[in-house]
């Protein structure tokens, strides 16, 4: 298979890689940056274990070819932390037990992040929604749905 260069963003640094045409943003993200902070499930887009943040906008990685992320700033959870420092939302997970096996977190992390970066204030529904394409086969979701309306209101604090 031909090789394309791709550039991106990923979690602020800067990237520049020769992917074999038709790769998974998911397999370059894994295999040839090393970033394994997105998680293969399904590989069909429907388990959301594999959601990253593509130019604001969540995606699914095992469905979006990584030559079409060409210029693109991309986000995993692995470029959340800052400093050492984990963001409120990794925080808010740990400290709601919102994590049991674990497999489902990123996943779910990205696609709370995109929704609290659109509406800081989310209701319960709205977290519900945002979730919805994420699978969670350990934990019931409801310290999922919480750790999240935590970290809206713990940033709702930061903010003012």
């Amino acid at each position: 298979m031909a090789k394309v260069p791709v550039q991106f963003t990923l979690n602020g640094s800067e990237n520049a890689e020769f992917i074999e045409s038709g790769t998974t943003l998911l397999n370059a993200l894994r295999d040839k940056i090393g970033d394994t902070s997105p998680k293969g499930g399904c590989h069909q887009g429907t388990c959301g274990a594999c959601s990253v943040i593509i130019d604001g906008e969540l995606k699914l990685s095992c469905l979006t070819l990584a030559e079409t992320c060409n210029g693109a700033d991309i986000k995993t959870t692995a470029g959340l932390a800052e400093g050492g420092v984990l963001h409120p939302l990794q925080r808010a997970f740990l400290d709601a037990f919102a994590t049991q096996c674990g497999f489902c977190t990123p996943g779910m992390i990205m696609a709370a992040k995109v929704l609290l970066d659109r509406t800081p204030n989310p209701s319960r529904e709205d977290v519900v929604d945002a979730l919805s394409g994420n699978i969670c086969r350990c934990t019931g979701y409801e310290p999922i749905i919480q750790a999240v309306l935590v970290a809206a209101r713990a940033n709702s604090r930061t903010a003012a």
